[in-house]
């Protein structure tokens, strides 16, 4: 480690719950939309593009499929089945052999999604409440892939919602036969446990709806149901209070949130993804706002997310504001990002053609500081 490099906090060593890390350059998850067809199964092609990025501190993986029904976009991963199980195993092989450590993100899309991904199957919601103005990815019978608008959903029944519970448990069993380092539970960005938090696509009246607390019910026995299956050290939490896309429009999400990180925190699970995700789309930052009722409710790691540079990571870290930073697209560009901010770049910009489907170009070939 080279002076400079030793005063850097990016590259301090961090311990978060049963998960030692070496540096604070973290992977985040991006979906990629890469799972060979048919069975939504990871691939060679996946274990090579996780491998050359095992240098970060840690990676989370693409979201993935818990279930069938919690599909929403096409080509997405899944961790349901042996096969899939097995392309995962390729995966984490890879990343091992390399010297890094991986979770999965745990997913269920809610009404993000539409029943031709699922035939006969529709999305699955706290409540029916659509949402005429979402999309997601599909694609035809014939290849052609596109948005098209979601479907109406359902809304859940305690019985579904049980199923549910269950899935994520089988999700995380399967996680950890596959041989990943640990799990991350999606509970952001409009999906399924992210509609039961927020109260405008929560209107139920039983005991998963109305207060705070009914409305958090539903996350937190799904962390149970995780943490049955593995350790509380080897499993994170991913939120973003003030996401606004997707249907999401909460009354309150200072009020949510705080009660949510207050709980989580009594898991003692190995960190917590607080996400600032609008700022992707040019909005301005929020995590100064979302950290006012976040951060000093959670008594463990804080992992930050929301476009930032080396130097604001730094910033950020030095500040105190969180223990670690994911890199999105930084990280998807530069498969080896920690040696170029080692070395302040140069960084490759990444393609945005190319983000979602296909194969190697714009994915595997983004070369390394050595060129290849």
């Amino acid at each position: 480690m080279t002076a400079s490099t030793a005063q850097d906090p990016l590259f301090a060593p961090l311990q978060a719950g049963e998960l030692h890390l070496p540096n604070r350059i973290l992977l985040a998850p991006l979906t990629r939309s890469r799972a060979a067809q048919p069975g939504n199964v990871p691939t060679s092609l996946n274990a090579e593009y996780y491998a050359q990025r095992a240098s970060a501190g840690l990676m989370v993986s693409e979201a993935t499929n818990i279930s069938p029904v919690a599909m929403g976009y096409a080509l997405t991963p899944g961790i349901y089945t042996d096969e899939q199980v097995a392309g995962w195993r390729l995966v984490t092989e890879a990343v091992h052999a390399a010297g890094g450590q991986i979770v999965l993100q745990l997913w269920h899309c809610g009404h993000m999604s539409h029943e031709a991904l699922h035939p006969g199957i529709p999305p699955m919601a706290p409540s029916a409440i659509h949402c005429a103005s979402c999309q997601v990815f599909y694609v035809d019978a014939d290849g052609k892939g596109g948005l098209r608008p979601v479907s109406p959903p359902k809304a859940m029944t305690k019985a579904d919602i049980d199923a549910t519970v269950a899935d994520y448990a089988s999700a995380t069993r399967n996680a950890m036969a596959a041989g990943f380092d640990g799990v991350e539970v999606h509970s952001a960005n409009g999906y399924l446990l992210h509609e039961f938090l927020a109260s405008n696509t929560n209107q139920r009246t039983d005991a998963y709806g109305g207060s705070v607390a009914n409305r958090a019910r539903f996350l937190l026995e799904v962390m149970e149901a995780v943490i049955g299956e593995v350790p509380a050290g080897r499993v994170g939490v991913r939120i973003s209070p003030l996401f606004t896309l997707n249907g999401i429009d909460d009354a309150n999400p200072a009020e949510t949130f705080g009660y949510v990180t207050e709980h989580l925190s009594r898991h003692d699970i190995a960190y917590l993804h607080v996400a600032d995700t609008e700022v992707m789309g040019g909005a301005e930052p929020k995590m100064e706002q979302i950290l006012s009722f976040t951060r000093a409710r959670f008594d463990g790691v804080v992992m930050l997310n929301g476009a930032y540079t080396p130097e604001r990571a730094r910033q950020a870290l030095a500040h105190g504001d969180g223990d670690c930073v994911a890199f999105g697209r930084l990280y998807l560009a530069n498969p080896d990002l920690p040696e170029r901010i080692r070395q302040n770049g140069p960084y490759n910009a990444p393609n945005p053609a190319t983000f979602y489907g296909g194969g190697a170009e714009g994915y595997t070939d983004y070369p390394t500081l050595g060129g290849s």
